[in-house]
């Protein structure tokens, strides 16, 4: 499906320039972006094909049952077993993803003007990425494993409980304890731009207490903005990028629309799908490894609760591509109602307009994807679908 909707996005580009986009784009950066995606585009073929390859290969020569036979011969516990199981396929998927993303970086994104990051930065951001998952990691799978093996029937359902109170405290301490550690944030000085957020934030009743800036464009050019965090972490970042390209009303359009998904609930809806959806996942987790023949398909002899979590994993790709899809389109719908409510309670429809053209001209985005294409990949709907919306809103308000 991905490989069809890529092909298909391709055969969509076109040498015309949308004449609504004229006044961002001229001939030359039109060009590079749809030499951007033609290149971002193969490469992500490539690397799918690799990834799949080499996966079916170690499944097919009983690389899964080699694995397992070597870790039960550490006569470890199952506990220390399962992590050092996982742990053996996470290094092996780091070391095999890391040329990729060292092309990525310093190929790709160097060839069209967006890198900034340096090796050092590359190695230090990996260090520290691997020192995170494993601090963060290695607790909660042993837990996992624990009340699998512990609990009984109920196990799923403790599960459930632990992982969504593990999830909502590390996205309560992000903001001030994990993010710190690879970007700068700086409050946001006071000015123009300061005083139209706040004032703004008042007339909507919007609990706005931090704005940060975030030194992004030590990284890349591109820019964004967003929200993370919750309760009294919440805080509304901005990218450095972000601020030098563009104006105070069109900055406010942007943190508007943003406010929007947090005054229309959105952020608070897609947390408790993901935390029903985790219980479903586990609950569906239970069922699998208690399965015989899901561990003779992956040619291990004996049943493990570790083996049973990757090799779920697995299987649930396809129906996570399902829920994705779905997922998708209810964010689409979310955009353009964030959209609606930024235009209609700062009346400045055209600042936002020129705000989007302006983020999708520098990232280089892609102004005609195919609609499978974003039937199947978009959590925003195109571009020219939400200007024309937010046209029509300013034309009849």
């Amino acid at each position: 499906m991905n490989f069809v909707a890529d092909r298909l996005n391709v055969g969509k580009l076109t040498t015309h320039l949308p004449e609504k986009f004229s006044d961002v784009y001229d001939t030359e950066r039109y060009e590079r972006s749809q030499n951007y995606l033609k290149t971002t585009t193969r490469f992500g073929t490539i690397t799918s094909v690799i990834d799949l390859g080499v996966l079916l290969v170690f499944w097919f020569l009983g690389g899964f049952g080699a694995l397992d036979h070597f870790v039960r011969e550490t006569g470890w516990s199952s506990i220390g077993c399962g992590l050092l199981f996982i742990g053996i396929l996470a290094g092996c998927k780091f070391i095999i993803s890391l040329p990729f993303s060292i092309y990525s970086t310093f190929v790709i994104e160097e060839q069209f003007g967006f890198n900034k990051t340096t090796p050092k930065i590359f190695v230090l951001d990996l260090i520290k990425s691997i020192s995170l998952s494993m601090a963060l990691g290695i607790p909660l799978l042993t837990a996992i494993f624990w009340f699998l093996e512990s609990t009984g029937p109920w196990a799923w359902m403790i599960c459930w409980g632990v992982t969504t109170v593990f999830i909502l405290a590390v996205q309560y301490i992000v903001p001030t304890w994990i993010m710190p550690l690879f970007n700068k944030f700086t409050p946001l000085g006071d000015g123009e731009l300061k005083d139209k957020l706040f004032a703004y934030a008042k007339t909507i009743d919007f609990p706005l207490t931090q704005i940060f800036v975030m030194d992004g464009s030590k990284r890349s050019t591109k820019s964004n903005a967003f929200f993370t965090g919750f309760g009294k972490n919440k805080r509304i970042v901005l990218f450095d990028t972000l601020i030098n390209a563009h104006t105070p009303d069109e900055l406010l359009a942007v943190l508007a629309h943003e406010m929007g998904h947090f005054k229309k609930k959105h952020i608070l809806r897609r947390l408790i799908f993901g935390i029903l959806q985790m219980g479903a996942i586990f609950y569906l987790l239970s069922l699998a490894i208690t399965q015989q023949s899901l561990f003779t398909a992956f040619y291990v002899d004996t049943p493990s609760i570790y083996a049973g979590l990757v090799f779920f994993s697995i299987l649930f790709s396809p129906i996570d591509l399902i829920i994705s899809i779905i997922m998708q389109f209810f964010s689409r719908k979310d955009e353009y109602e964030a959209d609606r409510f930024a235009v209609l309670t700062t009346q400045k429809a055209q600042a936002l307009i020129m705000a989007l053209k302006k983020l999708s001209a520098d990232n280089l985005a892609n102004l005609t994807p195919h609609p499978f294409y974003v039937f199947i990949n978009y959590s925003h709907p195109p571009l020219a679908q939400r200007v024309a919306a937010m046209e029509k809103i300013e034309s009849t308000a």
